[in-house]
């Protein structure tokens, strides 16, 4: 399984990361500083897309909202499920990138079980939803 974070916070990275490697170690991550920085990745670097796409909201060059349609614009990618990772709570903010197409929601936890706990149970959901 391959997952690709996308998030212009180095640590933030680095805690999901961790968080990830927590619930199965052999899950591989990738990471992109920035929706352009994904995007090219996913259409031009990667032979396999990704299993899933965690895509942080506020970003430099290109924010989450634009690279999520982007992705849901090519066929190659508009499968994978997305989930947008903000620390954001607005419901109305949350309900328009449903609409948009993203799988899921997850508000970033303040503290690392948390994070372990949100991102088991979106893995576990998406696997057995496919």
């Amino acid at each position: 399984m391959v997952v690709l974070i996308v998030d212009d916070d180095k640590e933030d990275c680095e805690l999901f990361f961790e968080a990830i490697h927590d619930i199965d170690p052999a899950i591989k991550c990738w990471t992109a500083k920035d929706g352009r920085h994904a995007l090219n990745m996913l259409t031009k670097d990667m032979v396999l897309p990704p299993d899933y796409i965690f895509l942080d909201i506020n970003m430099p060059l290109m924010n989450g909202k634009d690279t999520l349609i982007e992705i849901k614009k090519q066929t190659r990618l508009k499968e994978i499920p997305v989930i947008m990772y903000s620390t954001t709570s607005d419901t109305r903010e949350i309900q328009g990138y449903y609409k948009l197409g993203a799988h899921d929601f997850l508000i970033k936890p303040n503290n690392f079980n948390k994070l372990v706990e949100a991102l088991t149970s979106i893995i576990i959901s998406t696997r057995t939803s496919k």
